[in-house]
C-alpha cells in the first residue's frame, strides 16, 4: 500500500501537524512519507526511550542537508557511536562543569543589566533583538573570543539567522546558509590563530587544541564545534521572548521570580521549554528492521519523535495547554518526559550537553526580566504555529520608563 506523503500538510500546519495527525491515529505510530522518504512518527516517553536507544537508530545520515547547512554544521550532530562519544566528551568537558555554567550565567546577567540601562527612558525596543545581542556578547566573551575579532552586531545577526532559517525553504533558509558559511570561515581563522599560541583555559583554545586519534580537528570542523557552543546559547533568545509573553499572559508568577525564588524559577524555565514551540520533532534512521508498538519499521526508515506533541499530550502532562510552572515543583524531571533538547543522558547520548547552560542562563534572564520595570505598548503578541521556529509576532516590543 502506498504511504501518504505528508510534506505539504507539514509545511501548512507546522507544529500542529504531527499532534493533529496522531490524534487521528489515536496515538499509534504513523507510517508515512515525508519529503519522499519513508518515515514513521512516534511520541511519548516510551517512544523517546526507543528513539534514544543507539542500538535502534542512527543520526549520521538522518539529518536533512538543509538542517546541517544552517543549524548544525558538519560536526558532532552528524556523528554516531564511538566517533560521537569522542567528540561529545569535548562538549561535556566544556559545558557541564558547574563553575563554567555559573560563570556564563553571571556574565550574561551582567551584560543584560548593562543593556537594560540603555533602554531606560527611550523608545520601545524589541526584547528579541536586544536579548540576542546580550547573549551573543556574553557567550563570545565566555568562550574567549577576542572582543576585536568580530563586528558583534553582524555576528549576532548571523547566529540568529542560523537558527531562524533551519526549517524553511524560503529567504530565511538562504540567509541561514550564507550566515553559516560566513561564520565558519571567520571562526576557522580564529581557530588557526589560537593554534599559533600556547593552549589556554578557554573554550576557544580547548576546541582549537582538541585532538582525536592523535590529530587536531581540521580548522573548519573545529570552527563548527565552537559555533555549536555559541549558537545554541544565542537560541535562548527565543525562550527569553517567550518568557516576556508568559509574564504578560500569566503574571501571577512574577512576584516569585522577582523575589529570587530559585526553585520556582527553575520550574518556570522548565514550563517555558515545555509549553512554547521550538523544535517540532527530531529525526533518526532505523539501523535495522524494527518494531515499535506492533508497527514495523523497515531498515533505513526515518523515525520522527514528536517533541511538540509529547509536550502537549494530556497523558504525560495534565492540562497541557495551560501554562503552569507549579507542575515542576517538588518532582523530578524524567529523562524521557521533558525533551526540548533531546532525551536520555547528555553525557553519553544525543541529548544536548548544553541543556544545563540553557537552564542556568534562562533562569538568570527570567529573574531579571521579572524585576525590570517595563510595559508592553499596544501590539500583536500572537504566535504563529505555522512558522518554524515560532516567534512572537513583532518580537515583543517593551518600553522601559
Amino acid at each position: 500500500m502506498a504511504l501518504p506523503d505528508q510534506t505539504v500538510p507539514f509545511a501548512a500546519k507546522g507544529y500542529a501537524w504531527l499532534p493533529d495527525l496522531r490524534r487521528r491515529f489515536h496515538g499509534r505510530p504513523i507510517p508515512m512519507r515525508l519529503g519522499g522518504m519513508r518515515a514513521v512518527a512516534i511520541s511519548g516517553p516510551d517512544a523517546a526511550r526507543f528513539f534514544y536507544d543507539e542500538r535502534h537508530l542512527e543520526r549520521r545520515t538522518a539529518l536533512p542537508e538543509p538542517v546541517v547547512s544552517t543549524l548544525f554544521g558538519k560536526g558532532v550532530h552528524t556523528l554516531d557511536d564511538e566517533a560521537h562519544k569522542a567528540r561529545k566528551a569535548l562538549f561535556v568537558a566544556l559545558l557541564m562543569h558547574e563553575d563554567g555554567i555559573d560563570t556564563l550565567a553571571a556574565l550574561t546577567g551582567k551584560v543584560f543589566d548593562e543593556a537594560a540601562d540603555g533602554w531606560r527612558g527611550g523608545d520601545a525596543v524589541s526584547l528579541f533583538d536586544e536579548t540576542a545581542k546580550v547573549l551573543a556578547d556574553a557567550v563570545t566573551r565566555w568562550t574567549g573570543v577576542p572582543e576585536d575579532a568580530f563586528d558583534r552586531d553582524a555576528l549576532t545577526a548571523d547566529l540568529v539567522a542560523m537558527v531562524d532559517g533551519f526549517a524553511t525553504a524560503g529567504p530565511r533558509h538562504f540567509r541561514a546558509r550564507a550566515a553559516r558559511r560566513r561564520q565558519e570561515k571567520h571562526f576557522a581563522r580564529l581557530i588557526e590563530d589560537a593554534r599559533s599560541r600556547p593552549p589556554a583555559d578557554t573554550a576557544l583554545s580547548r576546541v582549537a587544541h582538541h585532538t582525536e586519534n592523535g590529530s587536531l580537528l581540521d580548522a573548519r570542523t573545529a570552527a563548527v564545534e565552537l559555533i555549536n557552543i555559541i549558537r545554541p546559547t544565542t537560541a535562548v533568545t527565543w525562550f527569553v521572548t517567550f518568557a516576556g509573553h508568559a509574564l504578560d499572559r500569566w503574571p501571577a508568577g512574577r512576584a516569585r521570580l522577582r523575589a529570587g525564588d530559585d526553585e520556582f524559577t527553575t520550574a518556570f524555565v522548565h514550563e517555558l521549554r515545555r509549553f512554547y514551540p521550538f523544535a517540532p520533532f527530531l529525526g533518526a534512521r532505523a539501523r535495522e528492521d524494527l518494531t515499535f508498538q506492533r508497527v514495523g519499521i523497515p531498515k533505513g526508515t526515518m523515525v520522527l519523535l514528536d517533541v511538540y506533541g509529547q509536550h502537549h499530550d494530556p497523558r504525560v502532562w495534565p492540562e497541557p495547554y495551560e501554562f503552569r510552572p507549579e507542575r515542576f515543583l517538588g518532582r523530578p524531571v524524567g529523562a524521557f518526559e521533558l525533551i526540548p533538547q533531546g532525551g536520555g543522558d547528555p553525557r553519553t547520548g544525543h541529548r544536548c550537553p548544553g541543556e544545563q547552560v540553557t537552564i542556568a542562563v534562562l533562569s538568570t534572564l527570567v529573574q531579571r526580566l521579572a524585576k525590570l520595570d517595563y510595559y508592553l505598548p499596544p501590539q500583536d503578541t500572537s504566535i504563529d504555529l505555522g512558522r518554524i521556529p515560532a516567534r512572537v509576532r513583532g518580537d515583543l516590543e517593551i518600553v522601559v520608563p
